[in-house]
């Protein structure tokens, strides 16, 4: 595991694996540090991750949205949302940050993560967008007139702390997503940045990341209002 930059007070630590993470393995250390972080032993930290082929299910998962031909392993991760995949090419962010010292608005934090994800794309010549009542992040597509989603969202809020987070497809087997009805949402595809035409390496991902992340979250405030009512969790 890579650590870049070092944690300050009001900037998160940045985390880069440079193996696949296990799933479940993932999920135990992101628990872990978010205890942690609501103890006030820990700062925020944003974990980028790629896993081995799976399908997650969030709260709102229905079975029948549930194919696997392949048999790849399911888990029940307990964050918001429906059926995704994870898997190799795909870059994964786990985001652990305390809204207790950044605005306890969760909506405001969800719309956050998109606008970010929105911004790294955009450095990296794709333009991307949200759509009403459609989670995560689209774009054209040019041979149908109808649009692909290219970035998931999955939050979890304990405490007021976040984790779990976002996905955006790099270069994974689009293939693969053929297992699940991704997010629930039947009538759109999924695309990835390299079948859209920009062949990025993980790495400039995670510098596109970087580089627009204080853009929209700016810096956290020094101190956390005491003994504030909180969510365990939030789609």
């Amino acid at each position: 595991m890579i650590s870049a930059p070092a944690i300050t007070r009001d900037a998160p630590e940045w985390l880069v694996s440079d193996a696949p993470v296990p799933y479940p393995d993932a999920v135990a250390a992101m628990e872990a540090h978010v205890a942690a972080m609501a103890r006030g032993e820990a700062g925020e930290r944003i974990w980028l991750v790629e896993h081995p082929p799976l399908f997650t299910a969030g709260t709102s998962a229905r079975a029948e949205d549930l194919f696997n031909p392949r048999g790849f392993p399911t888990f029940r991760s307990g964050r918001g949302g429906q059926w995704t995949y994870h898997g190799p090419g795909q870059r994964v962010g786990y985001v652990m940050l305390d809204l207790r010292r950044r605005g306890q608005d969760i909506r405001a934090y969800v719309h956050g993560l998109e606008a970010w994800m929105i911004a790294a794309l955009d450095r990296l010549g794709i333009r991307a967008e949200t759509r009403q009542g459609r989670v995560g992040l689209w774009v054209p597509d040019r041979r149908t007139g109808g649009e692909n989603k290219i970035g998931a969202i999955g939050v979890r809020v304990t405490r007021w702390i976040t984790w779990h987070g976002f996905a955006i497809n790099v270069d994974p087997d689009l293939s693969h997503f053929e297992g699940i009805v991704p997010c629930g949402v039947r009538e759109h595809g999924v695309t990835s940045l390299w079948r859209e035409g920009i062949t990025a390496t993980m790495p400039e991902v995670d510098a596109a990341l970087m580089a627009t992340f204080a853009e929209v979250f700016g810096r956290a405030r020094d101190a956390a209002p005491p003994d504030a009512p909180a969510p365990a969790r939030r789609a």
